[in-house]
């Protein structure tokens, strides 16, 4: 939705008090449309910015004209100063990320008993229905009247 229009297309990028918000205008009418809100966004210090266009088998540019990069003062207590420089990892609140499943759970002795009593019992069962099965085949199969 942002290809080959005739005016610039911008982009921000806000990250305050573990709130990643990202704007749009895609319009060329300097009016600003929400794109995404995450709140509980825990970000690493230390990380840089980085831009890329890689656009797969598309054969158009991309062109970033302007990059703009501010650090906010933000008032902090020292608890919240505290848990910001104990991220090392980008992690999100609320939201489980591919990979990051913590181990299941081995399974109760009881429960892994009843399983394999219920498989036993239905195996049983299924071969006594088959033997009845069987046999009853075998003697319709004996009856012919020539």
């Amino acid at each position: 939705m942002v290809r080959n229009l005739p005016h610039d297309t911008f982009l921000v990028i806000r990250y305050v008090k573990r709130r990643l918000t990202v704007l749009m205008d895609i319009d060329g009418k300097h009016e600003w449309r929400d794109c995404i809100d995450v709140p509980g966004v825990r970000l690493p210090r230390g990380y840089y910015f980085g831009t890329s266009s890689v656009t797969g088998d598309l054969s158009d540019n991309h062109d970033i004209i302007s990059l703009k990069l501010y650090q906010l003062t933000v008032e902090r207590t020292p608890e919240e100063e505290k848990r910001d420089r104990e991220v090392f990892l980008p992690v999100v609140d609320n939201l489980k990320l591919p990979g990051m499943e913590p181990p299941l759970e081995p399974m109760s002795g009881l429960a892994l008993f009843l399983i394999v009593f219920f498989s036993l019992v239905a195996l049983v069962f299924a071969v006594v229905i088959g033997i009845i099965l069987y046999n009853k085949w075998q003697e319709q199969s004996r009856k012919h009247f020539y």
